[in-house]
């Protein structure tokens, strides 16, 4: 019974001190401004349910959705082109997610890996692309 309840401590003790893998504030500011928010903060959620915060995860995603639709409503409600709001909003959704939120709900001093960012990267491309071609050659 005695080596039953060790080996229950040491694998306690090995889950506490496995090092967490979270997409780095860097490529939650560079998923932001060159796909959009939305992106962004999905990876900012995936670091964030890692570490079984799934409430902060839901609020992130309400928010970087609504930092995703906010120029189009912009652009719509002033009739000017959505360009002209979408990379500025970008940034400052980028911005919210990477240092006001990251930082909001991942302490400094925690210690991470960071994850590559490759299947992000394919997955968003191949979102994004097709949306692109469609948009030139039916616009």
């Amino acid at each position: 019974m005695e080596i039953e309840n060790n080996q229950i401590e040491n694998s306690l003790e090995i889950e506490q001190n496995e090092i967490p893998k979270f997409y780095s504030k860097k490529a939650i500011l560079g998923f932001s401004i060159f796909f959009s928010s939305i992106f962004g903060g999905i990876l900012l959620m995936q670091n964030l349910k890692e570490i079984g915060m799934k409430k902060e995860a839901k609020t992130v995603l309400n928010t970087s959705i609504i930092l995703t639709v906010l120029p189009f409503l912009l652009a719509w409600l002033m009739e000017k082109e959505v360009s002209t709001y979408t990379l500025l909003a970008n940034i400052i959704g980028g911005l919210v997610l990477s240092e006001f939120y990251f930082g909001l709900y991942i302490p400094k001093e925690q210690i991470f890996e960071s994850k590559k960012i490759w299947k992000p990267l394919l997955i968003s491309l191949l979102i994004i692309v097709p949306l692109m071609v469609i948009t030139i050659f039916y616009s």
